[in-house]
Order: C-alpha cells, then sequence, then structure tokens
C-alpha cells in the first residue's frame, strides 16, 4: 500500500524536466551532488504550481529549505500554524517534518527547494 502512495505522491509533484506546462505540479530536477557528509547528498529541484493547487501531505529524509521563486504559497508544517510567504522569502523544513504547499495566488508559483538528505532514500515520502 505504501508502494501506491509513492507511486500517486510522485505523479501529483510532477515527473522530470519534460514535464507539460499544464500539468497542476511540474518539478524540474536541477541538481543531485554528493556532500562531505558521509551518506548524504544535496538535490535542488524547482516546483511550479498552477494557482490553488495543493502539494499534498509529505515528508522528506533530510532537511528543506524552500525558496519562493515566484508567486505566493502557504506552507503547512505539522504541528504548527500555516505560514504564507511571498516571492523572496525562505523557509526551512526540519527532517522527517510532514508539511504541504498551497498556491495561494491568483498566477502560478514556483520554489527552489534544496534538500540535504540521506543518499539512497526515496526523496518524497508521502504521508499516512
Amino acid at each position: 500500500m505504501k508502494m501506491i502512495h509513492a507511486i500517486a505522491l510522485a505523479l501529483v509533484l510532477g515527473g522530470a524536466a519534460t514535464a507539460h506546462a499544464e500539468q497542476p505540479i511540474q518539478r524540474t530536477d536541477l541538481i543531485k551532488s554528493d556532500i562531505d557528509v558521509p551518506g548524504h547528498e544535496v538535490v535542488q529541484v524547482r516546483v511550479d504550481l498552477a494557482p490553488g493547487v495543493l502539494a499534498p501531505n509529505h515528508s522528506h529524509p533530510g532537511e528543506e529549505v524552500a525558496f519562493v521563486i515566484e508567486g505566493t504559497l502557504e506552507y503547512q508544517l505539522e504541528g504548527r500554524k500555516p505560514v504564507t510567504l511571498n516571492a523572496g522569502q525562505s523557509l526551512f523544513i526540519p527532517s522527517g517534518v510532514v508539511h504541504s504547499a498551497k498556491n495561494v495566488g491568483n498566477g502560478k508559483a514556483s520554489e527552489l527547494a534544496t534538500y540535504i538528505v540521506r543518499k539512497g532514500a526515496p526523496l518524497v515520502v508521502p504521508a499516512n
């Protein structure tokens, strides 16, 4: 069942850089590289969300820094009040914290997500 959730979330969060613009969520992989921390790597992804679109609850096997490139995104981190960020603002998301992001603006919203994660672990873990 977890594999089905993982596949469904991967489809929702978008595919590779060849994804079509009409998709509600488009993910563009930018870089993936080893770092000096044993067993970890850095991954950087651009995520574009159409107006009103929600990236459902999920977590990551490491830390995330989300930087809003354009638009307005509302982030909901488990156990915290929602926070709304505009272009130019950043948010730190601790390892394993379940969260979601929603485009609450009128136009496209984009974030640059930078992850420091365990090497070989799935980047996105759907929440139960």
